[in-house]
């Protein structure tokens, strides 16, 4: 095996371009130093939800259920690569937005931001996304963001 197939940057970056509609458009947006738009529906579906929950459920969910995540700081928003089936698992959580199929992620190079967004969680090409029901339950008010006592001294 080459040390380019093993680099997770070059096959995260191959995995994710494999899922636009062109490919050689992605490579071209990430070459200029633009964000690709890729639509959700081939292998993933996007829940959208607020930074600063999504930096505490980061932190929260086991590195196996620990899919892609890309932010937008400025505008205190992230996006989760979730499975196609999340729809319906996630819809009870009221911080998620889960986004149809078809829905244009602006995606940055894996390696580096573009207009203001950045990759918190890089995909690293295994395909792996972010189990929604460790997802739900990191932003379900009783799941695992509860406080511990100490946070209230």
């Amino acid at each position: 095996m080459t040390t380019r197939a093993r680099n997770p940057v070059v096959a995260g970056a191959r995995w994710l371009a494999r899922c636009a509609t062109s490919e050689e458009s992605v490579r071209n947006a990430w070459q200029s130093g633009d964000f690709a738009v890729i639509p959700s529906g081939a292998l993933w579906l996007v829940a959208e939800a607020p930074l600063t929950r999504t930096v505490d459920a980061m932190q929260l969910l086991p590195a196996d259920s620990l899919g892609p995540v890309l932010a937008h700081p400025l505008g205190s928003v992230a996006w989760w690569l979730v499975p196609l089936d999340s729809a319906v698992e996630l819809q009870h959580v009221q911080q998620l937005m889960v986004y149809p199929s078809g829905w244009p992620l602006c995606c940055p190079p894996i390696n580096r931001p573009a207009a203001g967004r950045v990759w918190l969680e890089k995909p690293d090409g295994s395909g792996r996304l972010s189990d929604p029901a460790a997802l739900g339950a990191a932003f379900d008010p009783g799941g695992y963001l509860q406080l511990p006592a100490e946070a209230f001294c």
